[in-house]
């Protein structure tokens, strides 16, 4: 789907929203000391029929193509480039400066096209702060807020997760 040179793309992050590129810098440290922090607490927590994965390839038809933080899916054990969106459990992601309208906004929207039963939004502020949201009706409604760098949910999975 998107064969451009590997040398032009490892400080970047390249996404395909029908027909356009959407182009976002590398994640920072700080970014990715959460990322490492939720998968960590995630895969200790989750369902054994799950694989929980950061950074993966996430197919939503034929011109869309995006490649959520961190993912939760159905098929574990699957050697793939890229994830059915009907395989995504969860999708994750971490809000930077440079994505956040695409965060808070068009991925969201996205996801809830497609389906995706989860959506966790974590805005790293001090403390971190999560917010996660079923998909009801068509529409993402939150069922758990973090409190004091914490994210306990019930729901897909129970768990504890320290921002």
């Amino acid at each position: 789907m998107l064969a451009l040179p590997e040398d032009q793309t490892s400080l970047q992050r390249i996404e395909l929203v029908d027909g356009v590129l959407l182009v976002s810098p590398a994640p920072t440290s700080t970014h990715q000391r959460i990322l490492q922090k939720l998968q960590l607490a995630s895969a200790s927590a989750a369902p054994d029929d799950t694989e929980v994965l950061p950074g993966v390839n996430v197919r939503f038809g034929g011109r869309r193509l995006l490649i959520p933080d961190l993912v939760i899916v159905t098929c574990p054990e699957v050697d793939t480039v890229a994830y059915s969106a009907s395989e995504v459990l969860l999708a994750t992601e971490i809000v930077s400066p440079s994505t956040k309208v695409q965060d808070r906004i068009l991925k969201w929207a996205l996801y809830a096209e497609a389906l995706i039963p989860y959506y966790l939004l974590v805005e790293p502020l001090e403390p971190t702060a999560a917010t996660l949201f079923e998909l009801e009706g068509g529409e993402y409604v939150p069922i758990a807020k973090s409190e004091n760098g914490e994210l306990h949910l019930t729901r897909p999975f129970e768990a504890t997760l320290r921002l």
